[in-house]
C-alpha cells in the first residue's frame, strides 16, 4: 500500500528517478521543468528541504512499498492559514484514483498537522484529469488563473467546513 511521507533528504534519488521517468508525461499538461532543473537537481532539492525546514512549505511524496516515488504532493506558501497545493502522479498509476485519495489525505494533514484552513490549487484548462481530482477531493472553482502561460482555473477548499 503506498504511503504519503514528508519529504526528506533520503528521498532524493527516488524523486529524481520519478521526475525523469515521467518528464514527457508531465510536459503534456504542465510546463516542462527544463534541462536546468535536472542539471541542478541536487541544489534545487536541498533548497526545497531548506524551505520546508523554515516552515514556508511542506513537501510530501507518495512512496510505493519498494521505495519508488509514485507522486509528489506539496503545500506551498503556508501563511495565515492558507497554502497552495501542487501535485503530480506517475503515468503508470494515473487514472486509478490514487491522486484523488492522496489529495484528500493531504487535506486532512493540512488541517491537522499544519493548522491550515484553506487550500488553493490551480489547473490549466487542458488538464481535465487534475480538474476532476480537485473536484472529487472537495475543491470548487473560484476564478481564472494563468499557469505557466496557459489559461486555467483556481480551485479552493475550505478545510474547516469540509473535514
Amino acid at each position: 500500500m503506498p504511503e504519503l511521507k514528508r519529504l526528506h533528504a533520503g528521498h532524493a534519488p527516488a524523486v529524481l528517478a520519478f521526475e525523469l521517468a515521467n518528464r514527457t508525461y508531465f510536459a503534456a499538461s504542465v510546463s516542462d521543468r527544463g534541462d536546468d532543473y535536472f542539471d541542478r537537481f541536487t541544489d534545487r532539492y536541498n533548497a526545497l528541504l531548506a524551505e520546508q525546514e523554515a516552515g514556508s512549505c511542506a513537501f510530501h511524496v507518495l512512496v510505493a512499498e519498494g521505495g519508488s516515488v509514485l507522486g509528489r504532493f506539496n503545500l506551498y506558501d503556508l501563511e495565515d492559514g492558507t497554502a497552495e497545493l501542487g501535485y503530480r502522479v506517475a503515468q503508470h498509476v494515473a487514472g486509478r484514483g490514487l491522486a484523488t485519495a492522496t489529495v484528500r489525505e493531504l487535506c486532512r494533514l493540512a488541517a491537522a498537522r499544519y493548522r491550515l484552513r484553506t487550500l488553493r490549487a490551480g489547473t490549466a484548462h487542458g488538464n481535465v484529469a487534475s480538474q476532476k481530482v480537485l473536484v472529487k477531493a472537495g475543491f470548487v472553482p473560484v476564478g481564472p488563473a494563468e499557469l505557466g502561460g496557459k489559461p486555467g482555473t483556481w480551485y479552493e477548499r475550505d478545510l474547516v467546513l469540509q473535514q
